[in-house]
């Protein structure tokens, strides 16, 4: 059995821009990125040069989280289980993940969870089993059983897409992930094969996301003019909140 650290969470705190693209406008951009940019290790090992990434969202019955985003919210965070596999025998690790917003900056932390352990995350009764197996030291876990409590979240959506990622060949964080075929579907389980009703969100589209500590490199500043690209407030959690009409019944 694999074993790991309850207690250990990483953090990332960076700025996050987004681009909604055609996908030949995607395909364009990408080719004049490989002078600069490395693929990421976990791309290079398949054939297409990409990832499966799959998430599911928390929220609440009121959709606080929905809400706060859509709102524009400076200071806000929601959480979710992401996985790197759809296959439930898969080894691919499992991560609860606290992902905010402050001070123009977006944080990220997570832990990694036990396979074992998924259904103390997915229903509010097991949270005294949660608390008791992952030590008070581990933050994340902490925070997840706290607005769990306070705000009543539970397992809302299930968000798929194939995701290619470039890094800056040297220096400070600079990295560039095209996001396509992404899908939703409501969902109380990271994997509920049997009860999942995908709606594909923004056919024919890419979604462009660029993460950097400090500064913008200046070849991605030619290629911002070059192709008039503007940034968009694009959210997959809200994207497939909406695509799956949660929240519209309280905004009517």
């Amino acid at each position: 059995m694999k074993s790991y650290n309850k207690n250990k969470t990483e953090s990332f705190s960076r700025y996050e821009f987004k681009y909604l693209l055609p996908l030949k406008k995607a395909i364009q951009i990408e080719k004049e990125i490989k002078n600069f940019m490395i693929l990421d290790i976990n791309a290079l090992k398949n054939k297409n040069k990409n990832y499966f990434v799959r998430s599911l969202y928390f929220d609440n019955d009121t959709y606080s989280n929905f809400y706060e985003k859509v709102d524009g919210m400076e200071i806000r965070k929601k959480f979710r289980i992401r996985v790197y596999s759809s296959d439930e025998k898969s080894k691919s690790p499992i991560f609860l993940e606290m992902k905010g917003r402050r001070n123009q900056r977006t944080y990220k932390l997570r832990t990694e969870i036990s396979k074992n352990h998924l259904g103390y995350l997915t229903n509010n009764e097991n949270l005294n089993s949660l608390s008791k197996i992952y030590a008070s030291q581990n933050n994340v876990i902490n925070h997840f059983i706290y607005d769990s409590l306070r705000k009543r979240i539970k397992p809302k959506i299930l968000v798929d897409y194939d995701r290619k990622a470039y890094f800056n060949k040297s220096g400070l964080l600079f990295r560039l992930t095209f996001d396509n075929n992404i899908l939703s579907s409501p969902s109380k389980e990271l994997f509920n094969q049997n009860h999942l009703n995908f709606k594909e969100t923004r056919a024919g589209y890419t979604v462009l996301e660029l993460k950097f500590e400090r500064s913008i490199q200046p070849w991605f500043h030619r290629i911002i003019q070059n192709y008039n690209l503007s940034r968009m407030s694009i959210s997959k959690f809200a994207i497939g909140m909406e695509k799956s009409g949660f929240g519209q019944e309280t905004s009517n």
